[in-house]
């Protein structure tokens, strides 16, 4: 029988360091129970819960949920935020923080209708017991946060913003962050926009995002020096759309410039198919994401296109006859020895420090 907590759900581990950076920049004793996950990749929601309402009480803030979404990075909301990052126009941005939300809270899905030109984000329900105004209003902040700090040009101008709680004195805290009307007693709570603000473009040229990829096209441009041009752009092309979830070839023909058909005759001189030089990438990708301890193999699976991690799993077995665990595992055991031959006289320096 499943338990309050367990229906709950868990978050990322990223918004246990956003939370001990703000924190740190309040120069607060730091709770044992946050610098306990610190480590970890999920915790439940209801510690995230009690640990906001300790700072609460700490703090006595009003919207307090305000202030701690300024601190937000991606960094902090991991892989959603990079495929956020990546997007070229504020719709498709949401598109992809709908479909990856989960990645930061499992608990309950976002619900999206469009009506009346006005489309709405809620936030759905959960238990009762661990529903507060302070979960929810960094919940909706956070995302707003991070949008906001994406946009090329123009603000995003939101039609009104609901909150399910009572309201408070403070209002005016609510209606200078949201920029719009907000009410409280609110069925749910809900950001509304108009259908109109999801075509404002993005800013392109991310510089998060750009050393990403930069990083990946000249890892696979080291293993591949005598590469054409035009190899180069197909290469440039499939990155992109791996970090969109878009690298179908009718796609990627598209960005190029190409029929579908010149794209495989390109290939085709090459003696392969376009879903072999994809795999030859994703392969290439796989090798650097597992190079970085603080990416999940869940989270490498979603950055080469991958729904589910077993998929991805089974891939890797066909290239490398490993598996990612093994590959990385066999990874880092070869850079720890490779740091210990490099190091052996500050060692023998250091006996003190010797395990």
């Amino acid at each position: 029988m499943h338990s309050i907590q367990d229906d709950a759900g868990t978050v990322y581990g990223g918004l246990g360091h956003l939370l001990l950076e703000f924190y740190q920049s309040k120069q607060l004793p730091i709770p044992e129970k946050l610098l306990s996950i610190q480590e970890v990749e999920r915790f439940d929601f209801s510690l995230w819960r009690d640990l906001l309402i300790q700072l609460q009480q700490k703090l006595q803030t009003p919207a307090l949920g305000l202030e701690i979404a300024n601190f937000v990075q991606p960094r902090h909301l991991g892989i959603m935020a990079y495929l956020v990052l990546s997007c070229e126009t504020l719709g498709e941005a949401l598109m992809r923080y709908h479909d990856y939300h989960r990645l930061v809270y499992d608990g309950s899905p976002l619900e999206v209708r469009v009506e009346n030109d006005v489309l709405s984000i809620a936030w759905a329900e959960i238990p009762f017991n661990l529903m507060t105004q302070l979960t929810d209003e960094v919940a909706m902040a956070l995302m707003l946060k991070i949008l906001r700090s994406l946009m090329a040009i123009d603000d995003i101008h939101l039609h009104e913003v609901h909150f399910k709680y009572p309201a408070n004195k403070y209002i005016n805290l609510y209606e200078q962050y949201f920029q719009c009307k907000v009410r409280f007693n609110q069925s749910q709570s809900i950001i509304f926009l108009h259908v109109s603000e999801l075509a404002k473009p993005l800013r392109q040229g991310d510089q998060t995002l750009q050393k990403l990829l930069k990083q990946q096209a000249e890892a696979l441009l080291e293993k591949l020096p005598n590469t054409s041009q035009a190899d180069q752009r197909i290469q440039q092309a499939i990155l992109a759309g791996l970090q969109k979830n878009m690298f179908q070839i009718e796609h990627i023909a598209q960005q190029l410039h190409w029929s579908v058909r010149q794209l495989q005759r390109h290939l085709q001189k090459q003696g392969k198919t376009y879903q072999q030089r994809m795999q030859e990438i994703r392969f290439m990708l796989a090798q650097q994401y597992l190079k970085d301890e603080n990416l999940s193999l869940h989270e490498i699976s979603l950055l080469l296109g991958y729904s589910e991690q077993s998929a991805f799993q089974r891939a890797f077995k066909q290239w490398s006859s490993e598996t990612p665990q093994q590959w990385r595992s066999n990874y880092l055991e070869n850079k720890t020895q490779e740091k210990t031959l490099d190091h052996p006289i500050e060692e023998n320096l250091n006996p003190q420090y010797q395990i």
